[in-house]
């Protein structure tokens, strides 16, 4: 019996220990909490340091890893709400309304650095996943001699983007705001304009000194870990590997891989908000053709002005297509609130589009086959789950690394449409002048949803990229064996860092 449980300690020591930081900010942490799944269903010991209402998103999905025998849990750590001056339970960017609110989200995940550092040393992992936005962490895992790897939550491509901007500035001295400039250094020709860089990248600002740490975290980790995968952005994989030079693993699309065997898929954290709540939007669905209805999502950051949503309205309505859009209740003022009623309840009569408030289950539409292509803010989990299932898009950039990854949709892949965003801005600063026209709207909608050669040209793209996205995790894919290597590549380092202990 003493040999057994002698064996047993010295299997739970040689086993691979990862703590896993995610961001609280919804394109943040849903990657990273699937990955940290994928990583307890191939044997290692995972834990997740969050806060108590950013763990209540994702613990179903973590109480049933557990039923099924992985090692995987959250260590909770107290948000700081009272002093930053927000109300309880108010944790993740996706909660903010408004300018202030999002500050306050951002000075308390900062104010909690220390506590995180000290459960780092009480649970001295092998090694630390964290978000791009923790850049300090690099300095943790030395101090622990362990490796740090950087999770990036968007595409190569933008990364590599960004850092050809940020070396060269191919955008200063231009002319005016809106002439075009070319990023250096990559193998497709890109075009963009200075409005269309995040505010830190135009000029150096108080934001910039935020960023560039940010970056540099990346350079002086172990390594870097892509929810892509290789058949999607193989040249800018390359790039990022030789020219840049930082190791990495692709090892996407995580949801998809993630979710795979969940029957809840459906519900992706919100079971309860699922159950039968669906049959008019899948009785709806099942009456339309194939391919025939466009699905509008902005994700769950985005908060459009009332003027941008009058035009939205008017471009669907003009398009003639069916639709189903996705809005926000806080989007809207009171006159925004009837307006949108009374719109509502045309598109039901003629049974031409379908509105969803607040929450709708994404991967459900996506995947059924009525639906025929999406208009999407470009973030990156949204661009792969529209990919997966083999939709083309409507790109309609709002902030952040989005316009990056609108060029890579149109540009490289070409299986985007662009609806003519031209500036770079945080929602909450839209401003009137700056909406995207009814019209646009009108004109990317009939190409993308029409029956023309450009459309079918996308839409067969799209598709075979659906087909490698789904080959790449499967056992001997691509993704499949970038996650096997890496944990082989982990639990070395950590039998010769037991090995050199001895010695000493």
């Amino acid at each position: 019996m003493e040999n057994q449980a002698t064996m047993e300690s010295q299997q739970s020591n040689n086993k691979l220990h990862v703590v896993f930081l995610p961001y609280p900010s919804a394109g943040h942490m849903n990657p990273m909490i699937d990955t940290a799944r994928l990583f307890a269903k191939h044997g290692v010991d995972v834990t997740i340091i969050t806060t108590h209402a950013n763990a209540s998103r994702f613990q179903k999905s973590i109480d049933s890893d557990i039923s099924l025998g992985y090692s995987i849990k959250t260590k909770l750590l107290q948000f700081p709400a009272n002093e930053v001056g927000l109300p309880e339970g108010i944790e993740n960017t996706i909660d903010a309304t408004s300018l202030e609110m999002l500050v306050k989200i951002t000075i308390g995940v900062r104010m909690l650095q220390q506590s995180i550092e000290v459960l780092f040393k009480e649970l001295q992992p092998d090694c630390i996943v964290t978000d791009m936005k923790y850049p300090w962490t690099v300095e943790s895992a030395a101090k622990l001699n362990i490796p740090r790897i950087d999770f990036y939550s968007s595409s190569y491509f933008s990364y590599c983007a960004i850092y050809f901007v940020r070396k060269y500035k191919p955008h200063y001295n231009l002319v005016s705001e809106t002439q075009k400039f070319t990023i250096p250094c990559l193998p497709h020709t890109i075009e963009m304009t200075r409005l269309q860089l995040h505010n830190w990248e135009r000029e150096n600002n108080a934001m910039t000194a935020i960023f560039e740490p940010m970056y540099e975290s990346a350079e002086r980790s172990y390594g870097s870990l892509y929810n892509s995968f290789h058949e999607l952005e193989s040249d800018y994989e390359k790039l990022f590997k030789t020219t840049i030079g930082i190791k990495s693993w692709s090892v996407g699309p995580v949801s998809a891989w993630a979710n795979k065997d969940d029957e809840r898929k459906a519900s992706r954290g919100h079971i309860e908000k699922s159950l039968g709540k669906h049959t008019e939007l899948l009785n709806w669905l099942n009456s339309k053709e194939n391919e025939s209805v466009l699905y509008v999502s902005f994700g769950s950051f985005t908060r459009l002005p009332y003027a941008q949503l009058v035009e939205i309205v008017h471009g669907l309505e003009n398009s003639g297509h069916n639709f189903i859009w996705v809005i926000k209740r806080d989007d809207t003022d009171e006159d925004g609130e009837g307006f949108l009623q009374e719109f509502e309840e045309r598109i039901k009569e003629s049974s031409k589009g379908y509105i969803i408030w607040d929450w709708a289950p994404q991967l459900l539409i996506l995947d059924h086959p009525a639906t025929g292509g999406i208009v999407t803010h470009c973030g990156w989990n949204s661009t792969l789950e529209s990919l997966n299932a083999g939709l083309p898009m409507i790109t309609w950039p709002i902030f952040a690394e989005q316009f990056y990854n609108e060029k890579l949709l149109v540009d490289v892949l070409k299986i985007g449409v662009p609806v003519g965003a031209k500036e770079n801005k945080l929602w909450l600063d839209i401003s009137v002048e700056k909406v995207v026209r009814r019209e646009e709207i009108e004109k990317t909608v009939k190409i993308l949803m029409g029956s023309g050669q450009e459309s079918k040209e996308m839409r067969m793209r799209a598709k075979k990229l659906s087909e490698a996205a789904k080959r790449t995790i499967e056992e001997g894919g691509d993704s499949y064996n970038n996650l096997i290597q890496l944990i082989d590549e982990l639990k070395s380092l950590k039998k010769s860092k037991a090995l050199c202990n001895k010695q000493d």
